[in-house]
This record gives C-alpha cells, sequence and structure tokens, in this order.
C-alpha cells in the first residue's frame, strides 16, 4: 500500500525499507491527525504522511520529538500572517499547502500530499518540506542550522549552505531556470526546505550542481539517495 502511494520508497535498498516499517509504526503510535473542514482521514492518509515524514529521519536516530498533532485539510487552506515593518504590523490571508510550527503542529494539504508523493521526481514534497522545517526546530531554533551529525562542522555546513542560497537568489532575480522552487529565495530557512524536497527527488542533478549541498544533506540524514535505483 505504501509503496502505491509513495513510489519512491521502491527505491530504497531493503536494509533502509525495513527501518522506514519500524519508523512508520513509532510515528503512527505517536501522532494524532485531525481532519479538517470535514476531510475523514484514512489509513491509507496516515500511511503516506507517515512514510514520507519518516523518509527524513529513516537512518538517523532523528526524531519527531516534539510533534503529536498533523492537522489535514483537503487542500489548500487559509492562513493568517503577520508581517513587521519598523512600527507596523499587518496581518493578512494567503493560501497555503503545508505549515509547520515549532512543537507542532504540522498543517497539510491532502490534495498537495498526494500529488507531491505521487510524482516522486519532480522536486516537489509538501511533506518533505514541512518536516525539513521540523528536523531543523529540533536545535530549539529554525534557523537552518539543524543538530548536525557527527563529523560535521557548522562552519562547512554554512559555508555550502549560504553560498547556494546567494546563488539560487541571483537566478530568480534574474529570472533563470532554478533547480530549487524560487520560493527557497525568500528567506534561508525556507531555502533548507526546498533543498530537502530535491535532495529526495533529484538527487542526481542536486549532487552535480550543488555538491557541497548535497554533501551536507547526505551527512545529515545518513543517505545517498543518487545511488538508489
Amino acid at each position: 500500500m505504501i509503496e502505491g502511494s509513495v513510489p519512491l520508497v521502491r527505491s530504497l535498498p531493503s536494509d533502509l525499507r525495513r527501518k522506514l516499517e519500524g519508523k512508520i509504526n513509532l510515528f503512527l503510535d505517536q501522532i494524532r491527525f485531525v481532519g479538517c473542514n470535514g476531510l475523514e482521514v484514512t489509513e491509507e492518509m496516515r500511511l503516506s504522511i507517515a512514510a514520507q515524514a519518516c523518509l527524513l529521519v529513516v537512518n538517523t536516530d532523528t526524531w519527531y520529538r516534539n510533534l503529536y498533532t498533523i492537522l489535514v485539510y483537503p487542500d489548500a487552506f487559509t492562513s493568517r500572517r503577520k508581517e513587521q515593518n519598523g512600527y507596523v504590523v499587518t496581518e493578512r490571508k494567503t493560501a497555503r499547502l503545508g505549515e509547520s510550527w515549532p512543537r507542532g503542529p504540522v498543517v497539510l494539504s491532502w490534495t498537495d500530499v498526494e500529488d507531491g508523493a505521487a510524482d516522486a521526481h519532480d522536486g516537489h514534497n509538501v511533506v518533505f518540506h514541512e518536516f525539513a522545517h521540523q528536523v531543523d526546530d529540533l536545535s530549539g531554533h529554525t534557523n537552518a542550522i539543524p543538530v548536525l551529525s557527527k563529523g560535521q562542522s557548522f562552519r562547512d555546513w554554512e559555508h555550502a549552505f549560504v553560498d547556494a542560497f546567494d546563488r539560487h537568489v541571483r537566478k530568480v532575480e534574474y529570472g533563470h531556470k532554478t533547480l530549487f522552487d524560487a520560493y527557497g529565495a525568500t528567506s534561508h530557512v525556507e531555502f533548507l526546505a526546498v533543498a530537502v524536497e530535491v535532495f529526495f527527488e533529484k538527487p542526481a542533478s542536486l549532487k552535480r550542481e550543488e555538491p557541497a549541498v548535497y554533501g551536507q544533506l547526505a551527512s545529515l540524514f545518513r543517505l545517498d539517495p543518487a545511488s538508489w535505483n
């Protein structure tokens, strides 16, 4: 069932598939799924979201220890955002596909969860994106500096991501084609999240175009998706 709704799972080496099954069970035991706007969350939905979220942590001891609730909307939902410019605070409504809050919840559009999982190679996956924020927040701050793996250095991480972010921003500003979603140019935090999407869904392209970013994410997750069939 999982391989049907999350085709990327088919590419996993057998040892990672076994680990993924165990992580999914833990995830489902911990997380409460709440349907919004009349949506009834089915077992298939729960399994799909859990499988995608657990791919990020399948080969590490990292865990979503602060998350207990996932809100699932049928499709894109409206969120209120406050923006401050000096002393002026503006509140506006925006359409969202997903949100991740420190210590939860994660909010997802089921339509976009389904679409993101179905195409495992387009570089867009809302679950990877929002759970990248959850991994980032485990350091105590959502600031694009997650808890690094043993052997990783902050200096190398910063150098890889700051340089890649700057290149991405310039490409977006000049209207050039980009490997990363243009949304990643809004901040370092969002760049990390879109980089994680690309790491899992376009790993060969990422390794070729931004090898330092690929190497840092491969060390962080202890995964090498460019080598998966």
